[in-house]
């Protein structure tokens, strides 16, 4: 490992999307993130999307450049074998991560009985420990029943696991305050990162809460439009869609440059007395302002409207399906984040790197996920020191396995 973080260790029992997002955002930044796994697998390893034959797209893309151990986790001696393993010795090891119940062997209290400055990350689903998931702590945010179209009755979910997502990069920054924090005082602790607690945070940074207490209002569904300004979807001739927005004036101008719209803008302002430059005026013309722009739209093609707003310099965007996306030359094809690689099992297909660029350290090209079990041996001889009897005896008495 040669990223930033190289020569920090982080074990991980992970499952879903929260802590092995989390620990692969570590592993592209140079962490060596040793993943452990049951003989017969985790919890997620055929969760969808998978290939036709069955092999999970998702399990392989959250575990880029992981190192995977399989251990009989039932077995006393595949306890004994992990414990070792995240109590290890040495200055950037001692580092745990876990979205399962960290209980019993696993436990905080446990666990640094062999080690005291262990730092542990425990995602949880709620603050008493309770189970959640990104789609039942979602319900009660209240994103729901502001998403989807206008008069549309009942919640529509997100498609996307935000709050997930939030919870991955939340909990990679605080393994790494809890190591700055050991470095400078010698000592571990445990973390908790309740999922619903994140989301909750999220919702009240953004506004939402406070608009609920302050206003004493629901805010209704608004369909596509962008809450608060100007931005929504529209239809091009040849029925793509291109998301158009306006967030400051330079917007406003450039929008008005690639249409030919500056007089009908500045009739919009003098007609209803709402100022384009200010977000609360283009949301209170919202309408007018989509009157001048979609039939622009509809009279053109897509290239021929993306060439004029990127000319212009609008702040705009085409809508892409997956399959489109894969084909973009600025977003993939010809973008350095991404890598093709062969993915055991799977196949051949551009993966991201971590997004992240530091200028000390240049950015590593992504790893493969690996098999089940593919570093069983290595780990047990380079980290915990077991000799090649010992791991043949492990193997044949079935306490480990791998690679597979």
């Amino acid at each position: 490992m040669t990223g930033i973080l190289a020569g920090l260790r982080i074990v991980e029992g992970s499952a879903f999307i929260a802590a092995p997002l989390g620990g692969m955002t570590l592993a592209q930044l140079g962490a060596d993130v040793i993943r452990f796994d049951d003989i017969q697998g985790g919890l997620d390893s055929d969760r969808w999307p998978v290939t036709k034959d069955g092999r999970s797209i998702y399990w392989a893309g959250l575990n880029k450049g992981k190192r995977s151990i399989a251990v009989d986790l039932r077995n006393p001696k595949g306890r004994e074998l992990l414990t070792a393993l995240i109590t290890a010795p040495g200055e950037g090891a001692g580092i745990f991560s876990t979205n399962m119940p960290a209980r019993g062997w696993l436990s905080y209290e446990e666990l640094s009985k062999k080690r005291a400055d262990l730092i542990a990350l425990n995602i949880v689903g709620t603050r008493d420990g309770s189970a959640q998931v990104d789609y039942t702590v979602n319900a009660i945010t209240g994103f729901p029943l502001v998403t989807g179209p206008v008069g549309h009755e009942g919640p529509v979910n997100a498609v996307a696991p935000p709050w997930d997502l939030a919870t991955a990069y939340a909990g990679a920054m605080a393994i790494l305050a809890a190591e700055r924090h050991r470095r400078l005082t010698g000592h571990g602790q445990r973390i908790v990162l309740p999922l619903q607690d994140m989301a909750l945070a999220a919702t009240s940074a953004l506004g939402y809460l406070g608009e609920a207490a302050i206003n004493e209002v629901d805010r209704p569904r608004f369909g596509n439009e962008i809450f608060g300004t100007f931005g929504r979807d529209f239809r091009t001739r040849d029925g793509r869609y291109v998301m158009i927005c306006i967030f400051s004036d330079r917007h406003v101008d450039a929008l008005a440059a690639a249409g030919g719209f500056a007089e009908a803008f500045a009739a919009i302002e003098s007609r209803t007395g709402h100022d384009l430059k200010t977000d609360a005026g283009r949301w209170n013309a919202r309408a007018e302002l989509c009157a001048v722009i979609e039939p622009w739209v509809a009279a053109r093609t897509a290239d021929e409207v993306g060439t004029a707003l990127k000319k212009a310099g609008a702040l705009w965007s085409p809508y892409l399906t997956f399959r489109e996306l894969l084909q973009d030359k600025d977003a993939v094809q010809e973008n350095p984040l991404f890598t093709v690689i062969d993915q055991p099992g799977i196949g051949r297909y551009p993966v991201a790197a971590t997004p992240l660029q530091f200028g000390a350290v240049p950015r590593e090209a992504p790893q493969p996920a690996p098999k089940l079990g593919q570093h069983t041996d290595e780990i047990l001889s380079g980290i915990l020191g077991l000799p090649d009897h010992e791991i043949a005896r492990l193997h044949d008495e079935k306490v480990i396995a791998g690679p597979c």
